[in-house]
C-alpha cells in the first residue's frame, strides 16, 4: 500500500504566501518524478509544477518566477512553495509522484488533494 498525503492549503489574501507538503509512505523501492498538480472549479486538471529525482524542475509558465517545487527524499516528501498568490492559483492541489513497487513496476500515485483559495 502506497499512500501521498498532502497538507498546507488553506485560505490566504492576494500577494500571500503557501506552502504545501506531500509524504509518501508505504512499501516502494523508489520515487521516481514527483509533481503538483491543480484543478479549479469547471476547469480540467493541469501541471504545476514537477521535480526530477535528479533535482531537475518543470513550472507551468503562469506560475514561473512565483512557486518553487522541492523534494526531499530523506522523507519522502515534495513541497511547492507559493508565493505572489492570485485569485486564479484558486484550485484543489494534488500531489503526483512516480513509484516502483514490487510486482507492479513503476505507476503512479496521486494524493487526496488540498485546497487552495486565494481571495480577500
Amino acid at each position: 500500500q502506497v499512500q501521498l498525503v498532502e497538507s498546507g492549503g488553506g485560505l490566504v489574501q492576494p500577494g500571500g504566501s503557501l506552502r504545501l507538503s506531500c509524504a509518501a509512505s508505504g512499501t516502494f523501492f523508489s520515487i521516481g518524478d514527483m509533481g503538483w498538480y491543480r484543478r479549479a472549479l469547471g476547469k480540467e486538471r493541469e501541471l504545476v509544477a514537477t521535480v526530477a529525482s535528479n533535482y531537475v524542475t518543470n513550472y507551468a509558465d503562469s506560475v514561473k518566477g512565483r512557486f518553487t517545487i522541492s523534494r526531499d527524499n530523506a522523507v519522502k516528501t515534495v513541497y511547492l512553495q507559493m508565493n505572489s498568490l492570485k485569485p486564479e492559483d484558486t484550485a484543489s492541489y494534488y500531489c503526483n509522484a512516480l513509484m516502483n513497487r514490487a510486482y507492479v513496476g513503476v505507476q503512479p500515485y496521486w494524493g487526496q488533494g488540498t485546497q487552495v483559495t486565494v481571495s480577500s
